[in-house]
């Protein structure tokens, strides 16, 4: 497991927070992986162009980014992963 890759406890924490993986259009991808390449990104500082492929396509990580933060699922998330390092 990479550094910067989710725990299965904090998974399993988040999961329930995230929306569902059906919407219009296409299924969206597994949102584990997203969710890694976001941290991955956040901690590095490195441009979205930059994220390894094992997250997926940079644009798709992007833009779930912009699309959570918008609608401010991303912020109970953050806040979610920090009480979760706490226990």
């Amino acid at each position: 497991m990479w550094r910067e890759e989710i725990t299965d406890g904090q998974w399993q924490r988040l999961a329930p927070l995230l929306p569902p993986k059906i919407g219009l259009g296409r299924p969206y991808l597994d949102h584990r992986p997203i969710i890694s390449g976001i941290i991955w990104v956040l901690r590095t500082g490195a441009p979205w162009r930059d994220v390894p492929e094992r997250f997926g396509k940079w644009t798709t990580i992007q833009s779930r980014f912009r699309r959570w933060t918008a609608k401010g699922i991303l912020g109970l998330t953050r806040f979610r992963v920090a009480k979760v390092k706490q226990l």
